[in-house]
């Protein structure tokens, strides 16, 4: 193969990605994904929620105990 075919490929997956970026797009805007941006936002911050303290953490990996 020489460097228009591959060049060729190239374009057509990039055609690919493209169209299917536009098609997920066009799924959001039609189910109200993009509608208020905001509100998806603002949700983590509860009441609830503590201002200023970590609540997420990593669990410690437990040790195996050698007999």
């Amino acid at each position: 193969m020489d460097w228009g075919q591959y060049i060729l490929i190239g374009f057509v997956f990039a055609c690919l990605f493209f169209l299917g970026a536009a098609l997920a797009l066009h799924w959001a805007h039609r189910h109200g994904q993009l509608t208020n941006l905001e509100k998806g936002a603002q949700s983590i911050f509860d009441e609830d929620e503590p201002m200023g303290e970590i609540t997420d953490a990593f669990p410690r990996k437990r040790r195996k105990k050698k007999n």
